[in-house]
């Protein structure tokens, strides 16, 4: 039987899909918009700031099934498949292994889950001093990259990516 996921991506480095500003000397901010993959009428926003050194991402969804999905940073901004394949797989530029953010070994990609209410809404707030919205060094400047949101949930051990969904 095939697995069809639910996946939303994210382009976050591509100008024409994103806003970036600048607040201040010490702040940066990044806007995108959620793009549906797989048919599945799934919208929201996610903002990236860093300030300080921490990056805090907050995502708006809506659309979504009643229930724990995933959400990782996969390695491409490239939307271009209808089932998001072409954002590739998540974001791993430390060679590690899959796993819980914090727990011994995890992909920076790997943010976690979260749960969609009964009207399929959710919101996902995350901050880690591990990325860095464009600031060159490549294990931790997030643009340029994918974000997806999958329809189950990250079990946190199968690798390389947490059992969290096919992608078609």
């Amino acid at each position: 039987m095939k697995k069809i996921s639910l996946i939303i991506l994210v382009v976050i480095a591509v100008f024409f899909a994103c806003k970036g500003t600048q607040h201040s000397s010490n702040t940066k901010a990044l806007s995108v918009v959620f793009e549906a993959k797989s048919n599945s009428g799934v919208s929201g926003t996610a903002t990236f700031t860093e300030k300080k050194g921490i990056v805090t991402m907050v995502a708006k969804i809506s659309g979504l099934k009643t229930g724990v999905h995933a959400i990782h940073i996969h390695e491409k901004s490239d939307c271009s498949a209808a089932d998001g394949s072409s954002a590739g797989g998540h974001w791993n530029p430390t060679f590690k292994k899959h796993g819980k953010w914090g727990v011994e070994e995890y992909h920076k990609g790997d943010i976690g889950n979260f749960t969609a209410d009964e009207a399929g809404n959710a919101s996902v707030t995350f901050s880690t001093n591990e990325w860095c919205i464009s600031c060159g060094d490549p294990a931790k400047d997030i643009l340029g990259k994918g974000l997806i949101v999958h329809q189950g949930s990250d079990d946190f051990t199968t690798q390389p990516t947490g059992n969290a969904g096919a992608r078609g």
